[in-house]
């Protein structure tokens, strides 16, 4: 039996899986706000409320934001800050008496996606977090790749690639460099780009709503987006060359991204064709916390 434990920033939830993955139990919480020991007691009293239903105790992995840094064993880049410098790994395995596995969230998402979702079996996957930022994942063989400093995947947090001088310098990241890929293709940086078209505040979902209705500064606003999001991934397919790209978060639920943001991506990939697969999840919002419970693989 597996647990998965995904440490999000508004909630914390935990799914115990059989071997089969299929759902034994499952439980949220209410993420403790800015409060590292509160944090650290709202997961440990999870896990126990999820065992007490089962007939054994599991192994246990936990998704977070951020990584935990090889040099000093804190975690590292969460956008949840007051987890940062904090040595996650070693408190919760000394809370629980017993080995955790730890790894980035889209780290997970990727390693759901590529077990027994829209990438199964497949070699190399990369998988995409747009939310309210951008995140990724590279699983190879079934293994999440983490590298010497933990930052496999980090793509949100370099520069949109092939800038048009309209784009430049770009826009702030709280990473303190202006630009970054997540700053325009996140939600937010949707909705920026359309209150600065046309000053009018919508969500994501409205604009693509207002597409849909033949609104022209909707419809521009969202083929800018699927071309920034096409030369985001093409600068990947030229340096990974996934079998598949799963897109995750709450940007995922846009349908034209499927169909046209793979038209759009050949004309910046380096080959004379592109067979790398753009698809949506299987798993949706659960990939996070099913990938964390598959960071034990089948011994």
């Amino acid at each position: 039996m597996r647990i998965g434990v995904d440490l999000g920033g508004t909630k914390i939830e935990g799914i115990a899986l059989d071997n089969g993955g299929s759902v034994l139990a499952r439980q949220r919480r209410n993420t403790p706000r800015a409060n590292y020991q509160d944090t650290l007691s709202a997961i440990v009293e999870l896990i126990h409320d999820l065992e007490d239903g089962l007939p054994t105790p599991g192994t246990i992995g936990i998704g977070t934001p951020g990584a935990i840094s090889p040099a000093t064993g804190a975690l590292k880049n969460a956008n949840s800050t007051h987890l940062n410098h904090h040595r996650l790994h070693r408190d919760l395995t000394a809370r629980l008496g017993r080995e955790v596995r730890i790894a980035n969230d889209a780290n997970c998402f990727a390693l759901s996606e590529a077990i027994d979702g829209a990438a199964a079996n497949d070699l190399v996957v990369f998988g995409v977090i747009l939310g309210t930022g951008t995140g990724a994942g590279v699983v190879i063989n079934g293994h999440v790749l983490t590298g010497p400093n933990a930052i496999a995947g980090e793509w949100g947090h370099n520069p949109l690639p092939w800038p048009r001088p309209e784009e430049l310098p770009g826009p702030p990241c709280y990473c303190g460099h202006t630009g970054c890929i997540e700053t325009f293709l996140s939600g937010p940086g949707m909705a920026s780009d359309f209150y600065a078209a046309s000053g009018r505040r919508l969500s994501p979902a409205e604009i693509v709503a207002a597409a849909r209705t033949h609104d022209l500064r909707a419809e521009s606003i969202l083929a800018t987006y699927e071309d920034r999001l096409a030369r985001g991934l093409a600068h990947v397919i030229n340096i990974l060359d996934p079998d598949t790209i799963v897109l995750g978060g709450g940007m995922s639920n846009i349908e034209r991204l499927y169909e046209n943001v793979p038209k759009l991506w050949g004309r910046y990939v380096f080959s004379d064709r592109v067979d790398t697969k753009l698809v949506p999840p299987v798993h949706g919002d659960a990939s996070g916390v099913r990938g964390a419970a598959w960071l034990w693989p089948a011994s």
